[in-house]
């Protein structure tokens, strides 16, 4: 993955970010109040020796510098803070001071400074006080050459001892930056890691790579769709339904070389839309002025009928096991070009009835009655139904739903099909999620027909008409019971 992947995962997954760094910088504030306050106490000495011409002066400087160093470690040393705590009862312990001072020098200079940091302003200063006076006797006790001379080191204060009139800590400004910064990092990190993790289909890119077949729709997602799935009515001018129309040019075009007159239908797993795709489909195909005809082959859970609100009681099963006539079930559905056989009563075998040689008789006479047959099967990896369809078809369509789907299942389902020698026509991203320009450029270039307005068949696509779009459907009703007879 490059770095814009890595980008676009973030952008993804923008709520982990945001999440994470209102932790953390509520965390740092937490902190930052339960904090108490601290004051730091600071003396500065200057450390020299008695010397004798430039040359003395510059050995001494060498002499010193390398004193300094020791003199810092010796700031820090237990000696200094027992005394310090014997001298002057301050309310710590020995090895409190000691943790609580801190050294620094300046390269090149014979300075060194101290500083002592405690919650209580006052005894800062005076353990301070007590620090640079110990110190200084100190210096001159472990200096001084045991036959009583001077010692060759002096030790003087030059700055402090004092202390700071304002806390040095806590720092609200930037406790609350750093904890915003690293709740960035890590909410980055978190955003990442979980997209890399997903298996789930969230693309249609992925889509295309894991079927390797062409997108040919990407359906975005409606909250009203679950309640009026059709694309008619008020839908009728949904972002939905123009992309349901998108679909059909893109299927009519797929392969202008052969066409598909008998499309299957189908999905990985249940639930991802392929029976609302199938409806819709078949009626956009209408619209346009060709002749449908749509079957419900999922024997097992039908829903076309229940969808178009048709009499589902008898239509596929009855047809095959010869109890009926075609002519007898299939029925017209409302003003268009397009005909509707359900599913029928439930078998006890639904995938030998489909996969028998009525099926194959019965889809060699529609083909020749309808300009187009839109075939509605069972999930691919709940049943192998749909798979046996799929092969008596021209070819499949796949539909799958956007963030529901793992890849692993729509690579297995493309694999059943293409085990088969299956023709997948292309896939389709259904419930996907579209950008807001997306859909402002819809909302402002649709055409809102009047209620009263005249409904002529037209093909919004741009798709030449076949066949006799304008025939009765009495005629072709007849027709197909002429054709299983």
């Amino acid at each position: 993955m490059d770095v814009l992947s890595y980008l676009r995962l973030v952008r993804r997954h923008w709520w982990i970010v945001l999440v994470t760094v209102m932790v953390a910088v509520g965390a740092a504030a937490l902190i930052t109040v339960r904090t108490p306050p601290s004051y730091q106490g600071s003396v500065t000495f200057f450390v020299t020796t008695p010397s004798q011409g430039v040359t003395d002066a510059y050995q001494g400087g060498l002499f010193l510098q390398q004193r300094v160093k020791s003199y810092a470690d010796l700031l820090t040393s237990d000696r200094l803070a027992q005394s310090v705590v014997t001298e002057s009862p301050l309310g710590l312990t020995a090895d409190q001071v000691q943790r609580r001072i801190s050294t620094s020098t300046e390269a090149g200079t014979v300075l060194l400074k101290a500083t002592f940091t405690d919650t209580d302003q006052t005894r800062t200063l005076q353990t301070t006080e007590a620090l640079s006076a110990k110190f200084v006797e100190l210096v001159r006790k472990v200096e001084t050459p045991p036959d009583g001379k001077s010692p060759p080191v002096k030790i003087e204060i030059v700055s402090g001892p004092r202390v700071t009139s304002s806390p040095v800590a806590p720092q609200p400004a930037r406790n609350l930056v750093i904890g915003g910064l690293l709740g960035l990092l890590l909410g980055a990190g978190l955003a990442v890691l979980r997209g890399v993790a997903d298996v789930r289909m969230r693309d249609a890119a992925a889509l295309q790579r894991v079927t390797g077949s062409p997108l040919l729709g990407e359906i975005p997602f409606e909250s009203g769709a679950k309640a009026a799935p059709l694309i008619v009515g008020e839908a009728a001018n949904s972002p939905r339904a123009e992309a349901v129309r998108k679909l059909r040019t893109n299927l009519r075009f797929v392969d202008v070389h052969e066409p598909a007159r008998v499309i299957a239908v189908t999905s990985a797993l249940q639930g991802e839309g392929k029976t609302t795709m199938a409806c819709n489909t078949a009626i956009a195909l209408a619209e346009a002025g060709w002749r449908v005809l749509l079957i419900d082959a999922d024997l097992r859970r039908p829903k076309v009928a229940d969808y178009l609100g048709v009499d589902g009681g008898v239509g596929l099963t009855d047809v095959l096991v010869g109890d009926v006539q075609v002519g007898d079930v299939v029925q017209r559905w409302g003003d268009k070009s397009l005909l509707v056989l359900p599913s029928g009563a439930t078998p006890p075998n639904p995938s030998e009835l489909l996969g028998s040689k009525a099926m194959a008789d019965l889809l060699v006479a529609l083909r020749e009655s309808a300009d187009i047959v839109v075939i509605d099967t069972a999930p691919l990896l709940a049943v192998t139904d749909g798979v046996v369809v799929a092969v008596q078809a021209d070819g499949a369509l796949l539909v799958t739903q956007q963030g529901r789907t793992s890849r692993s299942q729509v690579a297995a389902a493309s694999r059943a099909l293409h085990s088969v020698s299956v023709r997948l026509l292309g896939c389709v991203l259904n419930m996907a999620k579209v950008a807001r320009a997306d859909a402002y450029q819809y909302e402002a270039y649709k055409v809102v027909v009047p209620p009263a307005a005249s409904s002529v068949p037209t093909d919004r696509a741009g798709v030449a008409r076949r066949g006799e779009p304008g025939a009765p459907l009495g005629d072709r009703t007849q027709e197909l019971t002429r054709l299983s007879r």
